[in-house]
């Protein structure tokens, strides 16, 4: 994410603050404090600036919450696509970096971001769509990697679930372990993921 405030800041010039800059304030907050926490005028307060300018970029405190859905939905699906994007790689290769680059760097803001809207899908049909969305693109793109391999597609969509619930269970396991023990044992379920192909 931005620097919300610096943005703001940048837009001080115009006394405006962009809907982008509201927008990610808003997806700022939904991971401290959940959708309820999504207060105009706490985002006001967090970007410096009064309520006013948020009447000028969105009609009411729903039409900021669709477009933060709409916001993360896009941002997901437009990185699992390139994530997984061949490029020149073998698919196995592509499945190898994928692993690492979600056991290996925890992106805890992305996180915290992804939980918050899982929690309030719980609850709101229009956040349940959006996570609906991500969730089809990433296994229909992981997927494909595995039906690149090789494997029929109903095998490769089966791996495809599993991997998916590897690379984001992992992330939410509080283990015993050091760091070492823990890279070890995602580095073992990697190569379980990765057998035989």
């Amino acid at each position: 994410m931005t620097d919300t405030k610096t943005a703001a800041r940048a837009d001080a010039r115009t006394r405006e603050v962009r809907s982008e800059s509201w927008i990610e304030a808003g997806l700022e907050e939904i991971a401290r404090t959940g959708v309820e926490g999504v207060r105009v005028e706490v985002l006001a307060k967090s970007l410096g600036v009064t309520k006013g300018g948020f009447y000028r970029r969105f009609r009411d405190r729903a039409a900021l919450l669709e477009a933060m859905l709409k916001t993360w939905s896009e941002g997901r699906i437009a990185a699992i696509q390139r994530h997984a994007s061949l490029d020149g790689a073998s698919a196995r290769e592509r499945l190898q970096a994928l692993i690492a680059l979600y056991s290996e760097r925890m992106n805890t803001a992305g996180m915290a971001v992804e939980l918050a809207i899982r929690q309030w899908a719980r609850s709101d049909e229009l956040a349940a769509n959006a996570v609906a969305s991500v969730d089809v693109a990433r296994l229909k793109n992981v997927g494909l990697l595995y039906r690149a391999t090789g494997l029929p597609a109903e095998e490769a969509d089966a791996q495809a679930f599993l991997f998916y619930c590897f690379v984001f269970g992992q992330s939410l396991l509080f283990l015993e372990r050091g760091p070492r023990k823990r890279a070890q044992l995602v580095a073992k379920s990697a190569e379980t993921l990765l057998r035989d192909l």
